[in-house]
């Protein structure tokens, strides 16, 4: 009989480099979408506060801790990356497990936003999109969600589905950057 093996939605496609950047996939663990019940909110956020030791997100922001953070994703939701949500948490939300739906990217390198500036319709430079920032945009049509991790590295969650299409459109545009780079 068969054996399946699970694998990675990026799986032999990163990590890749081209001129001073580097694509890889991050793994991140759990991928549980939270939403508050009505009137719930700040009780969602004491929960998650007790239980992963992160506050809830406000809009555009992600909140961190140790292992784990917690992102704005649109109005009244968020994603919480890393543990397996706390039982409690569903007292006050919807959960949803999402794990398995989302390829997650990490873009490193300096001027990161100058190789999704080809792909995205808004402004990531660091001064316009800080660390601890969060957003909802299209690469190329595809529908993500975007992390300011650090100065140095930005965060790109696709659908699993699009991994494929995410990973050949940010590798082609970091060529096309590193070309220019190279050029002048």
């Amino acid at each position: 009989m068969a054996e399946l093996m699970a694998l990675s939605p990026c799986a032999g496609l990163l990590p890749v480099t081209h001129g001073d950047w580097t694509l890889s996939e991050v793994e991140a663990g759990h991928l549980t979408w939270l939403s508050p019940f009505k009137g719930q909110a700040a009780a969602l956020g004491a929960a998650l506060q007790k239980a992963h030791g992160l506050d809830w997100p406000a809009v555009g922001q992600v909140s961190t801790g140790k292992d784990a953070c917690c992102f704005w994703s649109g109005r009244d939701q968020a994603m919480l990356m890393g543990p397996a949500p706390d039982k409690g948490l569903r007292d006050h939300a919807a959960v949803s497990d999402q794990s398995d739906g989302w390829a997650v990217l990490r873009l490193t390198g300096a001027q990161g936003a100058e190789v999704l500036a080809r792909l995205m319709p808004v402004d990531l430079r660091p001064v316009a999109f800080p660390v601890g920032s969060a957003l909802r945009t299209q690469c190329q049509h595809v529908n993500v969600m975007v992390l300011r991790e650090s100065a140095e590295a930005i965060v790109v969650l696709g659908f699993r589905s699009m991994s494929q299409t995410l990973v050949h459109e940010i590798a082609e545009a970091m060529v096309s950057v590193a070309a220019q780079g190279q050029a002048d």
